[in-house]
């Protein structure tokens, strides 16, 4: 069975960084396509940076550009959020999400279009402030 597992989370005051992490199991890594989504409260969810893990296609929100980078080890099975230069406005849950790139590709799975991804994990929390 798929499973994704959240980590990395935190408090950290504004200008900071943190770096999460999503570890997979249950599947191929290289087939798939892996998300980071967030949703802060009262707001909808949103895709921050999505990932074809195959080609190395990216895909991140603008307002995340340039300061986040996603990234992944196969070996480990793991796909990382690198987040500097954090602000309030970056804030939330933080999900990590997988489909095969046969279905998904970075942008379109970043975007919410069609069905949504198959797999999330539970989500790690976010929190900038001072």
């Amino acid at each position: 069975q798929v499973q994704l597992v959240e980590s990395g989370g935190g408090l950290v005051q504004p200008g900071g960084s943190l770096r999460l992490s999503c570890v997979t199991s249950g599947i191929t890594l290289e087939y798939y396509t892996i998300g980071w989504f967030r949703q802060a409260p009262g707001k909808e969810r949103e895709g921050v940076s999505c990932f074809e893990i195959s080609s190395g296609v990216t895909y991140y929100k603008d307002s995340v550009k340039g300061r986040f980078t996603i990234s992944r080890d196969s070996a480990k099975n793991t796909v990382y959020l690198q987040m500097n230069s954090l602000t309030p406005e970056d804030t939330g849950i933080y999900y990590c999400a997988a489909d095969l790139l046969y279905d998904f590709s970075a942008q379109s799975m970043c975007l919410m279009r069609g069905v949504g991804p198959g797999s999330w994990g539970q989500g790690t929390q976010v929190t900038v402030s001072s």
